[in-house]
């Protein structure tokens, strides 16, 4: 069979290869397809494993710790409006969530096109793959828009939200859900930036973004400086003058870039995007499948919990906004394992791949268990600083206690996943993600429930089953070895 030549179809070459979807999903992910030289000679390795791999994980856990920062405080300031305020913060997340996580996929496939055209000078293709990539996400954005904003009411009591919390969560949904289109240029623009190895900017532009949030929230929330106290409503106003922020200042950075820059997008390179639009919608498929079957299962998931009550739905709002700082090595750690076992399969070094895949893998377990006892030993006096509910505060300890359990198994498919997608395989990750959520997570939850009519910390159990069963899959699959060839056979 003739050879293709990997410019003409944007995917990875094998003597460089390049991450399409490089972490579990979080935007900083991208930097797994920037850490090799874009302008320079192929990345050498490093003679210590680890360090290389610190290397490249530390920049992504920083980026995200100021993601995780806005959800935190986010939920801390609408905490003081009582459990069904928090409540109904938690359900209209659940849809950003999922506009989010279609995002991320069109994300990846900007940085897979872009940095291959970086990588092989051709700043024309990169600008041209931006443009396609920026089409297909704003394009993809209204429509979950219109879907989820078509049906709002019934969307969300078949979550399982009571009147009262339907109440409070359609203003903020709408506004939500409207700030999703604004941050669909800001994340595209942010992993174009990354795949051309900026990583300071988006960064920078992050906290302008997370100060104006926060500062919202303080004025609109709870009034002040003559601003009037809107609430719930208020968080989303919050939320969208921020996006908008960002988006000026992301839009700004592309504007004043070099005419030669890969990211200097212009009309031009709308014109002439046509053939890649394809390409961005077919490299963002697999990725999308992924989420959307983990997004379907969580909002299972949450339809369980619902039938507990509001506590258990507060609860969990606020308890994964919690822990979720403990996530972000995780999420760092697969970024550098795609990138390091990508390129050494590019380079032929197979050794070195697995080498690197079970590093990242140890590491981020050794990190899991020092944040996950973290976590555990202090989740009282955690609960007892979000909430003055004290039926919340009663479900938060369990639930922690369970995140805190599940951290080993949930960060070790973190970086399982990463190495299996730098090798070219995909399709891994995906059944892993599908079994653990729809063969554990989402059946024993509704056993539970509706068959036992169990404890609402047996619901909790269920979440530390799927990240068990994702994790060992992933392990048993990398041992085994196939995604070896992954790269031979693309």
């Amino acid at each position: 069979m003739p050879a293709r030549d990997p410019r003409a179809t944007g995917l990875p070459s094998p003597d460089r290869t390049e991450d399409l979807e490089a972490s579990p999903g979080l935007p900083s992910a991208s930097l797994a397809a920037g850490a090799a030289p874009s302008r320079g000679s192929p990345a050498t390795p490093s003679s210590d494993g680890y360090r290389e791999i610190w290397k490249l994980s530390w920049p992504v856990m920083l980026s995200q710790v100021m993601v995780a920062g806005v959800g935190l405080i986010d939920i801390l300031m609408v905490g003081r409006l009582g459990s069904d305020a928090i409540a109904a913060v938690g359900y209209a997340s659940q849809f950003l969530f999922l506009a989010i996580s279609v995002l991320f996929a069109v994300g990846f496939a900007c940085v897979a096109l872009m940095a291959r055209a970086i990588g092989a000078g051709d700043p024309k293709r990169a600008r041209r793959a931006l443009a396609a990539s920026l089409e297909v996400a704003v394009v993809t954005s209204l429509i979950v828009n219109a879907a989820v904003l078509a049906a709002p009411g019934p969307l969300l009591r078949w979550l399982g939200a009571s009147d009262s919390v339907i109440a409070l969560a359609r203003p903020f949904l709408n506004l939500l859900m409207g700030s999703s289109v604004l941050l669909a240029v800001s994340m595209t623009i942010e992993n174009a930036l990354r795949a051309d190895r900026d990583t300071t900017t988006p960064m920078l532009i992050a906290a302008v973004v997370t100060a104006i949030k926060i500062g919202g929230n303080a004025l609109l929330i709870f009034g002040g400086l003559g601003f009037p106290r809107l609430e719930l409503v208020g968080a989303g106003i919050a939320s969208v003058v921020s996006q908008a922020v960002g988006i000026g200042l992301f839009v700004g950075v592309v504007l004043r870039a070099p005419v030669h820059s890969p990211v200097a997008v212009r009309a031009r390179d709308f014109r002439r995007a046509r053939g890649l639009r394809s390409e961005v919608v077919r490299l963002s498929l697999p990725g999308v499948g992924e989420r959307l079957a983990m997004n379907f299962a969580l909002l299972a998931y949450f339809r369980v919990l619902s039938s507990y009550g509001t506590a258990p739905i507060a609860a969990y709002t606020v308890g994964i906004r919690i822990l979720s700082f403990s996530w972000i090595p995780g999420t760092g750690l697969g970024a550098a394992a795609a990138t390091l076992v990508g390129h050494a399969l590019g380079a032929g070094r197979v050794a070195e791949a697995t080498r690197a895949g079970w590093r990242a893998t140890q590491v981020a377990v050794a990190v899991a268990l020092v944040l996950g006892g973290l976590g555990a030993l202090i989740r009282e006096p955690l609960a007892r600083s979000f909430t003055d509910d004290p039926s919340v505060v009663a479900m938060l300890g369990p639930f922690l206690l369970c995140l805190a359990l599940a951290q080993p198994f949930l960060q070790a498919h973190f970086a399982l996943g990463g190495a299996h997608r730098g090798a070219g395989d995909t399709f891994t990750p995906f059944v892993a993600a599908a079994l653990g959520n729809w063969a554990l997570r989402v059946p024993l939850a509704f056993v539970c429930a509706f068959v036992f009519h169990t404890a609402v910390v047996w619901v909790w159990y269920a979440l530390m089953f799927d990240h068990l069963m994702r994790a060992t899959w992933l392990a048993l699959s990398f041992r085994r070895g196939r995604w070896r060839q992954k790269l031979d056979a693309g």
